[in-house]
């Protein structure tokens, strides 16, 4: 179906999500009458490592509650996405969410995700989504061929962390604030993040 109307649904109709900036494909589901009764909104992972060519992502998928609603939705995305060359499909369920539906069509529980603070920082503030502070679990359904999924880099705060650290840059050792929320800041200016870069650049051999 088209992504507007996709979106639209899952503005009316989904519990924690917005709908998202975009998609890969989009799925309805209907009765026999004709009458809407879910979607699902597929596009690339939303974490970058596991964005590999390979993989698709779930990322929305709401109903209005009619049975086998959601397994339906489910299965017919990995066989979309599967026909279209992709070897992976990955999604995630909140706490409290049983995962039912996602078993019901042989998907598997892969990991569990601890909750997080979310991604707003001093340095780069993002607005509050609401699904902070909820622990998620990742599920995925593969192809025999399909290549494991990397792992991914621990991101948790560390409590014992210091309050600043040493700016990265190797010609300059600044002292870098580490913000209460949000991924540390590894350099203490633009400069310096350029700095790096140019400096890695030089010490990579060329063939």
């Amino acid at each position: 179906m088209a992504f507007r109307d996709a979106c639209a649904y899952v503005d009316r109709v989904h519990r924690h999500h917005a709908a998202p900036q975009g998609h890969k494909f989009s799925l309805g589901a209907m009765t026999e009458d004709g009458r809407l009764v879910g979607v699902a909104i597929v596009g690339r992972p939303v974490a970058r490592a596991y964005d590999d060519g390979l993989t698709v992502e779930v990322i929305r998928l709401a109903t209005d509650g009619s049975p086998n609603a959601c397994s339906a939705l489910y299965g017919a995305a990995w066989r979309t996405a599967k026909a279209s060359g992709h070897r992976r499909a990955i999604t995630y369920t909140q706490e409290g969410e049983s995962g039912a539906s996602l078993r019901a069509v042989g998907w598997r529980r892969t990991a569990d995700r601890p909750a997080r603070a979310g991604w707003d920082a001093p340095r780069r503030p993002r607005r509050t989504l609401g699904t902070e502070q909820v622990a998620r679990t990742l599920w995925e359904i593969t192809a025999k061929d399909a290549p494991p999924l990397p792992p991914l880099r621990d991101e948790t705060r560390d409590k014992t962390r210091p309050a600043r650290r040493h700016c990265s840059a190797r010609s300059c050792r600044r002292l870098v604030a580490t913000p209460a929320t949000g991924r540390p800041a590894r350099y203490c200016s633009h400069a310096c993040r350029q700095r790096a870069y140019r400096e890695r650049r030089a010490a990579t051999p060329t063939s």
